[in-house]
Parts: structure tokens; sequence; C-alpha cells
């Protein structure tokens, strides 16, 4: 069953391959005694997999409105949104800038993985350190004054692409998952989680906002990979905040309503893993043949079974687990995987 949905979308460039597939993760149900599917987003492309893809339709669309030639964004060495950004803009016609974090800008690490694809896109990448990206604004302000003064006309998309407007990606994530669930259901959407990865907040703020504006009874819980339960509090009610300034200025609601945020799973650290997470990978790959990836959605399903086996209806009869990509991110690691398996 085909659900009619009224939003009006912002401008965009279609770029990601959606709607994705709802798959049912039959096996890891029944072991887990809840049903559970997932939403492909790493399906979104080949080199453009992942859940980037879909605010970069919206952020490409008004740097191409503003006249820009040149995107400039930022990221951990091994960033998915860096490369999604770098082949996307390339895609769409524009060169990109990468603010890439490392501990030793004078030796960064090796070119595999992402980095192997962000050169390959033709993106310039500048390498800064973990104290440098503290402040990101500046070095962006920085490398878009150098631009200007050679002739381009840059735009920055944020970190993660997390903002009002990039958030309008899982917006529209939303309102195809509630066409997937009305069809599952027969029209009325039975009681869901949607679960997902938190990184830098986009994605997050944008699966809740989209349950907002289809007044959808869905729950959304967000597995941080990195800072805290109260720093994902405050970036997302701003991205919430801004986002109803800037589209909703009528609406009178309260931005950090329904916000759910899973914290005690970032263990050793961003982009850093843990065996047990690396053996829940394994463990899905060799039950479903799904693969994950080590950075985000690895630790959010590791922490997603931890709550499980603590509580197995602590998300309710039905979870949906947005597979948000990041294959690439694998291969850097690779010795870490080989040795548990």
């Amino acid at each position: 069953m085909k659900r009619s949905s009224k939003i009006n979308y912002p401008a965009r460039i279609k770029l990601a391959r959606t709607p994705t597939p709802l798959v049912k993760m039959d096996r890891l149900s029944q072991e887990l005694g809840v049903e559970i599917y997932f939403k492909r987003d790493d399906m979104t492309g080949s080199e453009l997999s992942g859940n980037k893809i879909r605010k970069l339709e919206f952020l490409l669309a008004e740097a191409e409105s503003q006249g820009a030639n040149t995107v400039i964004t930022c990221g951990g060495a091994q960033s998915n949104h860096c490369r999604a950004t770098a082949l996307a803009a390339t895609a769409a016609g524009f060169d990109s800038v990468l603010l890439l974090r490392t501990t030793d800008p004078g030796n960064p690490p090796p070119v595999q993985g992402n980095i192997l694809l962000d050169y390959l896109a033709g993106a310039q990448i500048v390498w800064i350190t973990p104290e440098e990206y503290k402040q990101r604004d500046e070095h962006f302000q920085k490398e878009a004054a150098r631009l200007r003064s050679t002739g381009c006309k840059p735009y920055i998309i944020p970190e993660g692409g997390s903002c009002a407007l990039g958030a309008w990606g899982y917006v529209a994530a939303m309102d195809e998952l509630a066409s997937d669930l009305a069809a599952l259901d027969g029209g009325k959407i039975l009681p869901t989680t949607v679960i997902a990865a938190t990184g830098s907040g986009g994605t997050t703020a944008g699966l809740l906002l989209g349950t907002r504006l289809l007044n959808l009874d869905i729950s959304i819980a967000g597995f941080n990979v990195c800072e805290d339960h109260d720093y994902f509090m405050k970036v997302i009610t701003a991205i919430c905040s801004d986002f109803y300034k800037n589209y909703f200025p009528k609406e009178k609601i309260d931005p950090a309503s329904g916000i759910k945020i899973v914290d005690g799973y970032v263990g050793r650290g961003y982009a850093l893993s843990r065996p047990e997470e690396l053996r829940a990978i394994r463990d899905l790959a060799r039950l479903e043949g799904v693969i994950l990836d080590p950075v985000y959605t690895g630790k959010a399903f590791f922490g997603m079974l931890s709550e499980l086996k603590k509580d197995p209806h602590a998300f309710g009869p039905r979870i949906v687990f947005v597979h948000t990509g990041g294959l690439f991110g694998l291969f850097p690691i690779a010795d870490q995987l080989v040795a548990d398996l």
C-alpha cells in the first residue's frame, strides 16, 4: 500500500538510489526474540553508499543555486561523509576540499579505504590535528577565503552534512520508511522503534523531524558513537530548532521532545574498535550476509544487541535498524578483523 506524502521538500539534486529496501533479518529476529528489519541505506549507491548522500542531495542543490563551484567539508581520516561529498561533488560538477583529522598531519594515514576514494574523486585533502579540528569553523573560513582569492566560489558543508537543510535528507528517508511500513502492515503502522548510529546528529534529527511532520507514532533511538548523551541532546535540539525556524516558523513545538540517545557504547572512542564490536560485525555477516562498518553501524548494532540482551522488550516488538553504510571503513582495520576470524 503506497502512502501519499504532502510534504513540500526544498530543491534537491537526485543522487541517491532510492527508495532503499526494507529487509527483515529473519535469523537475527529469531535469535533475539524481536522482529528486526534493516533499512538498507548502505544501498544508496556503490561509491556513494551510505546515509550521507541523502543529505547531500539538498546541500548540493543549495550550493548550485548559489553559484558555487567548490564545496568544503570535514571529518575524520576515514570519513564516510567526506568520501560521499567528494564523489557526489564530482558527479554534480563541483570541486571539493576536505579537512581531514589526523594526529600527525605531516605523516598522514595510508591511502586506503575512504582516503583512496577521496583522492580518486579528485578531492584536495587538507590534514589538520584534532586540536585544529575543534576550531573547524575557523578553518572552513580560512579555506573559503583562500579559494575566493583564486577565483573559486566555495560552499561550506558542515560536519556530516548535519544542519537544518541536511536534515531534510532523513525527513525524506522517514517518509520513505513510513511507506515501507504501511505496505508491511496493511496501511496502519504497528509500534516500531527506528535505531540509527549518531555521529554528528543530522540523521537522528532528520528521522525525528520526519516522524513529527508525518505525524507518525514511531520511536527514534540514536546510539552515539562519539561524545555523550548531553552533547547530542544539544546538537539535535539545535538542528531541530533551526529546522523549524527556517522552514516552519509558525509551528510552536518543543524541539527537544522525543529525542532518545542511548549512551554507553562509544567504547575506546570514535573510529576505535573493541574486539566485541568487531565480533558483532563478524557474527552478523555470518548470520545474515550483511556487512556493517566499524565506526558507526558496528557500534550502534553492538549497543542494540547489548540492550536487547538486558531487556528483549527494550525497543518494543519491532525494530528498524538504519544501515547507514560505511563498508570502506573496514579495509584499514583488516588486521584487527582477521585476528579474530
